[in-house]
């Protein structure tokens, strides 16, 4: 079994609502908003493949704490009550390493959606 790399350092930075990421091979800052919107709880991933439900409106949500999980994950709690997800070392380094690719899939479900980042559809013209 491939070890995961752990983080040499976590810091919750409040004030631009971000958790930074420490690993060998650089560090990685994660928005509350990214963070939120593929959070790996059940009602945001859904039951089974495919039954995960589209998360809007989390631009300006925030983190309030993080807490370990054991050893292997992170429990993340966010300031509009969110916190049943448990972020585990592999899922926090693949979100770190594919950041820019999960977040550019996100913003083309919304779109195909007609979702906004600040929730509700966004009205089309014909």
């Amino acid at each position: 079994m491939k070890q995961v790399p752990l983080p040499s350092d976590i810091r919750l930075h409040l004030k631009s609502r971000t958790l930074e990421l420490v690993y060998a091979d650089g560090t990685f800052e994660l928005t509350a908003e990214f963070l939120r919107v593929h959070s790996p709880s059940a009602e945001v991933r859904g039951h089974g493949i495919g039954n995960g439900t589209l998360q809007t409106g989390k631009r300006h949500v925030g983190i309030k704490g993080v807490e370990p999980s054991g050893n292997y994950a992170l429990k993340i709690i966010f300031d509009d009550g969110h916190d049943s997800g448990l972020y585990t070392w592999e899922y926090l380094h693949d979100l770190s390493h594919n950041q820019q690719q999960y977040w550019d899939a996100y913003l083309k479900a919304l779109e195909e959606a007609g979702a906004s980042r600040d929730g509700g559809l966004i009205a089309r013209s014909h």
